[in-house]
């Protein structure tokens, strides 16, 4: 795919995430509307955002979309991946840890990415090649080596019955990054997580979420930040990957290692 045709996806991903972006903050505080299992829930916002991106996207490029709440066509040339709300619990409660993810996928990798973080009035896009913009300025490359306040993203404690890595375990890593002198954080977005790791904030993030909607923009802003990204085995990541471990090269291999020492 040409650069300028990547440029010019990533704008119809933009024009899309500024109409979310105003959905987004009128209906804060929404309440469930759709129950998918034990503590886990969408909200009207959800659904609707997510209708809005779906229809948006594909008049605009006709490439289908898949999204975390009405499912849709994953093809291998090219497919938009959306998530509505990432952090629909933390939105729920008025929570600003709570984000829009658009990404454009390409032969299994990311090749345009927007999150937009409405509550932080922070927009970080990416496409292939390019480095990383927060609201519209280019961001200096991140400097791996200096590690600042040496936190680390966790995503989520909770997780699916029957997952690879359950709650306890995923107890366990917060309580060896601890002891490594690691931060652990929990923010309850995975793309925010992610998102932090792009503008150095973080220093890694951890994602054991199997789903693309959650990682893919993600791990596109990780990567052009300059970030070591990899699934949760280490091996490189592409659309169908457990997880993600993003983060400057010591910190990522420490966390790998500690999770294969508990997985």
């Amino acid at each position: 795919m040409a650069k300028d045709e990547i440029r010019e996806y990533l704008r119809i991903a933009e024009e899309a995430a500024d109409e979310a972006r105003r959905m987004f903050v009128d209906g804060l505080g929404s309440l469930p509307a759709l129950y998918k299992k034990s503590g886990d829930f969408a909200t009207e916002m959800d659904l609707h955002i997510e209708e809005m991106l779906r229809d948006q996207l594909i008049a605009a490029t006709g490439i289908p979309v898949l999204g975390e709440e009405e499912g849709g066509v994953l093809r291998n040339d090219a497919s938009w991946v959306v998530d509505p709300i990432d952090g629909t619990a933390n939105y729920a409660s008025g929570n600003p840890s709570c984000a829009i993810l658009i990404s454009l996928v390409v032969d299994k990798q990311p090749v345009v990415a927007v999150t937009d973080i409405p509550l932080l009035n922070m927009r970080l896009t990416a496409h292939h090649g390019s480095g990383v913009h927060l609201n519209g300025e280019l961001l200096p490359p991140v400097n791996m080596a200096a590690h600042v306040s040496n936190q680390v993203g966790v995503g989520a404690v909770g997780s699916d019955e029957g997952s690879r890595i359950p709650p306890d375990s995923r107890l366990r890593l917060i309580k060896a990054l601890e002891y490594a002198n690691m931060r652990p954080r929990i923010s309850g977005s995975v793309g925010i997580d992610l998102a932090f790791v792009a503008q150095g904030v973080y220093e890694a993030a951890v994602s054991f979420s199997p789903h693309p909607w959650d990682n893919a923009a993600g791990v596109l802003l990780a990567r052009s930040a300059g970030a070591v990204v990899t699934d949760i085995d280490g091996n490189e990541w592409e659309l169908g990957s457990l997880g993600v471990i993003a983060g400057s090269p010591d910190v990522h291999e420490s966390v790998l290692r500690t999770i294969k020492s508990i997985a």
